[in-house]
């Protein structure tokens, strides 16, 4: 058994640490600043054992070389990218046992935001960096559109009890953009509504639940009747398959 914890970081980031149940052992997801986790760390008596990279930017990279030599740790990351702090390379597709206190990680590919960016799935527990967020998707930053469409499907396939832990609170702000796509889905609506609650109170609204998104997120949702005519009514032509629509989505995205 393990538990998750939301470390906040900069403004908007989160950092994720998993904490096993018997001997306080951690691991440490994406640390872009070392200094909340460590006041993190220390103030609940857990013992840091390695860190987790989905990709090379500084929000998530940027207090690694502190964290390793104060807690002496092994960092892994994903293979395509440039991290200079990496010790452990990690091929998408397989399968790693990073510690024998938590269970096997998978580590997904799923390129897009970057080109090398990658996923781990703990169970039904997916960190999935800036390729997915609730409500929204990471923006082209170096990876294709048509890389970051897929990584998306590759993640819808997951199970829909899956938690999805993505390192920015951008909720609110993702429902409004679809909102704007879909403004009579049910759902949605009634999702936005208690974004807006949780965020007057200053509640976190990550993780969020997989079948939420599936029912929610425009990106997610390409191949949608609704979602199709408002990126055709946006983009001013027809678009014949559910790519071409997420390509409008993410540049209407980036305009909003």
């Amino acid at each position: 058994m393990f538990q998750i914890h939301a470390v906040n970081a900069f403004t908007d980031n989160y950092i994720w640490l998993i904490q096993s149940a018997q001997d306080q052992k951690a691991l440490i997801i994406d640390p872009g600043d070392a200094d909340p986790v460590i006041r993190f760390v220390e103030q609940n008596g857990l013992h840091p054992v390695a860190i987790l990279v989905t990709h090379h930017h500084h929000d998530h990279v940027g207090g690694i070389q502190r964290l390793k030599d104060l807690y002496d740790l092994t960092v892994f990351g994903p293979q395509r990218e440039r991290i200079k702090t990496l010790d452990i390379s990690l091929a998408a597709q397989t399968t790693k046992i990073i510690d024998a206190a938590f269970p096997a990680l998978q580590i997904l590919d799923t390129p897009g935001h970057t080109p090398g960016h990658i996923s781990y799935l703990l169970e039904n527990n997916l960190f999935c960096g800036d390729t997915l967020f609730a409500g929204g998707c990471g923006r082209l930053l170096g990876g294709t559109a048509e890389q970051l469409f897929y990584s998306l499907q590759t993640l819808k396939q997951l199970a829909d009890d899956t938690n999805v832990f993505c390192a920015h609170e951008y909720t609110l702000a993702n429902l409004q953009f679809a909102i704007a796509v879909e403004p009579s889905n049910p759902h949605l609506l009634e999702r936005i509504a208690s974004v807006r609650a949780l965020r007057n109170q200053n509640i976190a609204t990550v993780p969020a639940k997989l079948h939420e998104e599936k029912r929610t997120n425009p990106f997610l949702r390409c191949d949608f009747s609704e979602v199709k005519k408002a990126a055709q009514a946006y983009a001013g032509q027809a678009l014949n398959s559910p790519l071409a629509v997420f390509k409008v989505l993410r540049a209407w995205k980036d305009s909003f």
